[in-house]
């Protein structure tokens, strides 16, 4: 089976299962105290408001070794003295300062504790800088094992490359390495050899040429980020640029390709301001003018990384050119460009608090794909891609994780998520109010973290409809409801089976040829028939399946 990334197939480290009843078995997993320390908010990060970063790295890549500090700028919650900061090893801090004298600290395994010398007085702003070096964990097969992609083009330039969603981005830069606090904005001032570009995240301020023949490029983000969604990106660049007429006006968008595929990539980009204008459309404005939107061919096949996505689906349609729906309409785009971009709304603006909830970001970027389609080829179009997804989903366990220890759920957050988006859109039955709750929740969480329960009852209250059963049933087990029915002595009988406690589910269904709605509970419930046909079809835009018993 594929298993998404963040907008592809994900393989995970660590699972859990199912118990019988298709629900959580929060027993049969066993977390370590580093994931305690990498996965919940410790007394050592709660009492702090990250602010601001200044992160100052030096990339040699014949060595394969970085070395740097990260200015870290917050503001006192509670008063404490000791703060946690994120390293994985084989990563080392060296020296942290504050105002110029050394503090001490500890390493508890990829956590470093700093003990504060000066006093931290509620509502004031401090800072410290931390100093730190080695060799990062190279990449085995990035994005899904991620790290440094240290690579070489075909004319033996480097190309090189982070990512770090899940493994987390202290697997090369000391943090505050917890999605609940992003930090409000940042300066990343990456150095590397002087033959090569390199590309972050947010608006190039300066390049410097040093001394000894380097160059230091200093990128400025002004919008809150999450850690993963910092990256480094170093090649052999050319960059063209264009600007997109949107909705809070002109949008800057730059692109950066290796010099050999800069014809290619300007045909071929062009699905770009095709995605920006459907997006827009759908989700509200990009929500990064400030920092622009820039796409960067990587050594990998891409990731969402904010106003810095990247690339490396080598110029092809569809996924590497397969259509992951098995329908034809996946080969109408490039996937990369489109799902990864389309994390700028869910994932980057909107994003989860904590690892469990990560459907948040994936399954309204898968479903963002069909969205795509439905904007340039019709809602059809749009309703056979999704639905043609199905055939990723494994049911192998529930979507969502274990929270607080840095666990993900299922790959199926992205077919299964997208068609339980899917579901409950033909449950609102209003095109015109499902697209206002998928700007509204672009606008309402704007820059902001979020849980799942937040989402929920978002849509529950824009649309009027409670569907607190069905994200248990999609999210929180690895079923897919039955609706069962019979025919007899002129009549209709049908209710849910396989599913949650009292699931409700409304379904959209043909009977003898004629659509009507059904209110099926876990109850069974009848309805009179008139034609002796009995025939009945079940709306295939329901991710249901269905059992006809017959006497």
């Amino acid at each position: 089976m594929k298993k998404y990334f963040s907008g592809v197939f994900i393989a995970f480290l660590v699972g859990f299962t199912a118990n019988a009843q298709g629900l959580l078995n929060k027993s049969e997993t066993v977390f370590t105290h580093q994931d305690t320390l990498r996965g919940s908010i410790t007394k050592e990060r709660a009492w702090w408001d990250l602010k601001y970063y200044h992160l100052d790295v030096k990339v040699k890549p014949s060595d394969k070794f970085i070395s740097g500090t990260n200015t870290v700028r917050y503001t006192v919650l509670t008063e404490n003295n000791r703060m946690q900061i994120d390293l994985q090893q084989p990563m080392n801090i060296t020296k942290v300062t504050q105002n110029g004298k050394e503090l001490k600290f500890e390493r508890d395994g990829n956590a470093f504790f700093i003990t504060l010398n000066e006093k931290q007085k509620v509502g004031d702003t401090k800072e410290i800088v931390i100093f730190y070096e080695g060799k990062p964990k190279e990449a085995v097969r990035a994005p899904w094992d991620g790290g440094f992609s240290w690579k070489k083009d075909k004319n033996g330039k480097d190309f090189i490359a982070t990512s770090c969603q899940g493994l987390g981005a202290s697997v090369w830069w000391p943090c505050k390495d917890h999605m609940y606090d992003e930090v409000e904005n940042m300066l990343i001032s990456v150095n590397v050899p002087g033959d090569l570009t390199e590309v972050s995240n947010g608006r190039l301020k300066s390049v410097k040429k040093e001394k000894d023949g380097t160059k230091t490029f200093n990128w400025y983000v002004s919008n809150p980020i999450n850690n993963y969604g910092v990256n480094i990106n170093i090649g052999d660049y050319v960059n063209f640029t264009e600007v997109f007429k949107g909705e809070k006006g002109n949008l800057d968008c730059s692109y950066y390709v290796l010099k050999d595929n800069l014809d290619l990539a300007k045909e071929h980009f062009k699905d770009a301001p095709k995605m920006l204008k459907a997006f827009e459309n759908w989700f509200g404005p990009y929500p990064f003018y400030e920092d622009s939107y820039k796409l960067v061919e990587v050594p990998y096949l891409g990731m969402e990384h904010q106003s810095s996505v990247t690339y490396g689906n080598q110029y092809k349609q569809g996924y590497l050119g397969k259509d992951l729906s098995g329908t034809g309409w996946g080969l109408k785009f490039d996937f990369i460009i489109i799902h990864e971009s389309g994390h700028e709304w869910f994932a980057n603006n909107i994003t989860y608090k904590d690892i469990a909830d990560m459907w948040i970001h994936e399954s309204f970027t898968n479903y963002s794909e069909s969205l795509f389609i439905e904007y340039y080829y019709g809602k059809e179009a749009a309703a056979e891609y999704v639905i043609g997804c199905r055939n990723n989903i494994e049911n192998d366990k529930p979507i969502i994780g274990h929270y607080d220890v840095n666990n993900e759920g299922s790959g199926d957050m992205y077919p299964k998520g997208a068609n339980m988006l899917h579901t409950i859109r033909q449950i609102v039955n209003d095109d015109a109010k499902w697209k206002s709750i998928l700007r509204g929740l672009n606008k309402t969480f704007y820059h902001q973290t979020v849980t799942s329960k937040q989402i929920e009852d978002y849509i529950n209250e824009q649309s009027g409809v409670n569907f607190n059963r069905v994200y248990a049933q999609y999210l929180t087990t690895t079923k897919v409801p039955v609706f069962e029915y019979m025919f007899k002595n002129g009549t209709l009988g049908y209710h849910w089976t396989n599913c949650v406690s009292k699931f409700d589910m409304p379904i959209k269904v043909k009977i003898n040829g004629i659509e009507t709605w059904l209110k099926p509970t876990t109850d069974w419930q009848s309805v009179k028939t008139e034609n002796e046909d009995r025939k009945l079809e079940v709306d295939k835009n329901f991710y249901v399946t269905t059992s006809n018993i017959v006497e």
